[in-house]
């Protein structure tokens, strides 16, 4: 029987997390510009309809990055927020680059990560395949399904070393190492699990650093049956990446 995973209430303002936007804005308040690399169909659309529904004082635009320029308001403010876990320089200059070039008056955050809710986000995404402790409060009396994961990403070394901050928080919630890696390029997925089994972790399981638009499903599970590892589902619309979305907009209007 597998143990009920715990997850984030989307109410925002719950719990101990402040509310990260006001519940109510000025009818010029600035529009939430989401920009998705790719495809705005799937997850994207969950996302931007998450938001929407916890926020329905936003106006909310959802736009492929090739799209912006058009999604951009004229004579109204904007906030535009990368759907990235993490700054991706060549996806970040093309979104700088349009909307400098659009003339309006939009703010472009940073991307999503690394944040301790993307960590959280994966540690459920682990625990609904039975890859991870659900609950790391009250289970820890209950022995890992797995001796190391493997932080997996898009982008290269660059990407690598931009996610290494999100790795170090999975850890420290796991209680388990934690390595980074390339899906599409070295430093790889093989190279990490070599290295972790190297050091005597044998049960591996691979945790997508990714929303889900970044890269085709088939290279995760190419990726994870080559190590013969099990892997978590992208972060998808989860609570977690909607409420990142929405505190990159609150800290907007906090400037």
């Amino acid at each position: 029987m597998s143990l009920p995973v715990r997850e984030r209430s989307r109410r925002p303002g719950g719990g101990r997390h402040r509310r990260p936007v006001p519940t109510s804005l000025p009818p010029d308040a600035p529009v939430l510009v989401l920009a998705a690399p790719g495809d705005v169909s799937g997850v994207a659309t969950e996302i931007a309809g998450v938001v929407r529904v916890d926020h329905p004082q936003i106006e909310v635009r959802l736009t492929p990055i090739t799209e912006l320029a058009e999604s951009l308001p004229q004579g109204r403010e904007a906030v535009v927020v990368p759907l990235l876990t993490w700054d991706d320089p060549e996806v970040m200059a093309e979104i700088a680059t349009i909307v400098e070039a659009a003339g309006t008056d939009a703010v472009v955050t940073e991307a999503l990560g690394p944040h301790p809710l993307l960590a959280e986000a994966l540690h459920i995404r682990l625990a609904e395949r039975g890859l991870a402790r659900a609950d790391r409060v009250r289970l820890l009396n209950v022995s890992s399904p797995v001796d190391a994961v493997i932080l997996a990403t898009v982008g290269g070394t660059r990407a690598v070393q931009a996610v290494q901050p999100t790795a170090v928080l999975l850890a420290s919630r796991l209680t388990l190492p934690v390595v980074a890696a390339s899906l599409d390029s070295e430093p790889g997925v093989p190279m990490a699990a070599e290295r972790l089994r190297a050091a005597g972790a044998d049960r591996l399981a691979i945790a997508p650093c990714l929303i889900g638009h970044e890269a085709p499903a088939d290279l995760l599970e190419r990726a994870a049956a080559g190590i013969g590892a099990g892997h978590a589902e992208p972060l998808g619309a989860h609570g977690s990446i909607a409420e990142l979305v929405a505190r990159a907009y609150g800290s907007q209007l906090a400037t």
